[in-house]
């Protein structure tokens, strides 16, 4: 055990939370959490891992893990998620509340700070050179998600032909991402009940490595805390004033402002959005893609890629980048309101709508959770699921190589509706150039990604400013 460790409660100690951490020093430990979360879902987890597991040993491996497998079935960012609920076993709904909360405050701040810069500064040379840089880079990221995802997910040829059915649909079809979610989730599903061997999966993000530290070794130990045994009373409770923060504001601006004013479509659009974004934060950027550029017209095809940007090189979960999205649809879309404000409010509100669900489905499920333990039709749906994604992820990854390396696009008529074909001769050569580099630096010497989209944004300023 670590110097800085809680002293250690038997295994069979009271379970009425009596563990010895403090809710104050639990605040300071998820804030420190918070500003150490760069990297995406698995750097997140493997941080969570390393502090409340193997440093504080303040709940075990085993409870760890099972927590992270039942976040993985929630819409929404899971490392978020595990947080809240990690808070909560600790501390009940405050402690929940606290740890979701400094969880996404850090990157809701420095991206609101970043959109400011992006809409008053955007075409200074040395702003633009940074952003030029952070595209091809993002490039280089998006197509490294689809390999990791797909090593993780496709074991075997079932899992394959879903993911090949997911991006042919996606790509060539167009059709929605919900509806590519549930219909892999509900094979997946019959494909468990069945019992069919290639639907059985596993895995999740994984935790750090090194030494396994059992639950009945740490502050919480075996037993479980008498606020998380089910309580039908308290969910009704808590689920009922959830839901009242969440759909309350959606409904008054509804009623308010009318189904087509800025402010209504972005609570509508991106409440709908938490509730349907499974598969982590690079699936949500297809479908806000999908929707945000190509149906409502809020930002352009390139702007996408800038806002992933500065989700990648802020802590926080990668979604905030939902946040940069809501920024600019109120800003060009301000009605009598001052652009800036109603840009803050636009960011505000986006990001109330996508996170309060996440509480919500914690604190409704968490309780509950023991009757999820070992449910394979469960496992196999998410199994499935994450198949899919990745089908998703690439076609995300296509996307943004036809709007980062050339300049003019063609849509060609389909059946089925448009599909965007690049003109090969208005390729950016510079454009194409960085990414590869990125792309050598990511996958041939392994760089992290924060250094790569350093390195990138920086020979972007360099080459905007010389040019």
């Amino acid at each position: 055990m670590t110097a800085n460790a809680p002293s250690l409660v038997p295994s069979d100690a009271s379970p009425n939370g009596d563990h010895g951490i403090s809710l104050g020093e639990a605040t300071r430990v998820w804030a420190r959490i918070a500003a150490l979360s760069f990297g995406g879902p698995a750097g997140q987890i493997a941080v969570m891992h390393r502090i409340l597991v193997e440093e504080k040993r303040w709940i075990g491996e085993e409870r760890f893990l099972h927590a992270l497998n039942y976040c993985m079935l929630l819409p929404g960012p899971e490392a978020q998620q595990l947080a809240v609920y990690i808070g909560w076993l600790l501390h009940k709904t405050k402690g929940g509340l606290i740890a979701g909360a400094l969880f996404v405050l850090p990157g809701f701040l420095a991206i609101l700070g970043l959109s400011y810069i992006y809409v008053l500064f955007g075409h200074v040379s040395l702003i633009e050179g940074l952003f030029f840089g952070l595209k091809a880079a993002v490039l280089a990221v998006v197509v490294q998600a689809v390999v990791r995802v797909g090593s993780r997910a496709l074991k075997n040829n079932v899992m394959r032909g879903i993911a090949a059915a997911a991006f042919v649909s996606i790509f060539f079809l167009d059709a929605p991402f919900p509806l590519i979610v549930l219909a892999a989730g509900l094979i997946g599903y019959l494909g468990g009940r069945s019992g069919v061997p290639q639907f059985r999966g596993g895995g999740g993000h994984g935790a750090a490595g090194g030494n396994i530290v059992h639950d009945r070794e740490t502050a919480l130990g075996e037993a479980l805390p008498d606020h998380a045994k089910p309580n039908l009373g308290w969910s009704l409770r808590i689920c009922s004033i959830l839901l009242l923060l969440w759909l309350g504001p959606v409904l008054a601006l509804f009623l308010v402002l009318g189904p087509d004013d800025v402010f209504s479509r972005i609570a509508t659009f991106f409440s709908q959005m938490a509730v349907v974004t499974f598969g982590g934060a690079y699936a949500v950027l297809a479908y806000v893609a999908q929707e945000a550029v190509g149906t409502f017209g809020w930002l352009r095809p390139g702007e996408m890629l800038d806002g992933l940007g500065m989700a990648e090189t802020t802590p926080g979960p990668l979604i905030m980048v939902t946040q940069f999205v809501g920024f600019l649809a109120a800003f060009r879309d301000a009605g009598p309101l001052p652009p800036l404000l109603a840009a803050t409010l636009g960011a505000i509100l986006t990001t109330w709508v996508t996170f309060v669900p996440c509480f919500l489905w914690i604190f409704a499920g968490a309780p509950f959770i023991e009757r999820l333990r070992g449910n394979r039709a469960l496992s196999s749906a998410l199994t499935a699921i994450t198949a899919a994604v990745v089908g998703v992820i690439l076609n995300l990854a296509i996307w943004f190589a036809i709007h980062t390396l050339f300049g003019q696009i063609r849509p060609i008529e389909t059946p089925t509706g448009s599909l965007d074909m690049p003109v090969l001769a208005s390729i950016n050569i510079p454009a194409a150039l960085l990414s590869a580099g990125a792309m050598i630096a990511v996958f041939r010497f392994k760089l992290g990604v924060l250094p790569v989209l350093a390195a990138s944004a920086t020979i972007g300023a360099v080459y905007i400013l010389l040019i």
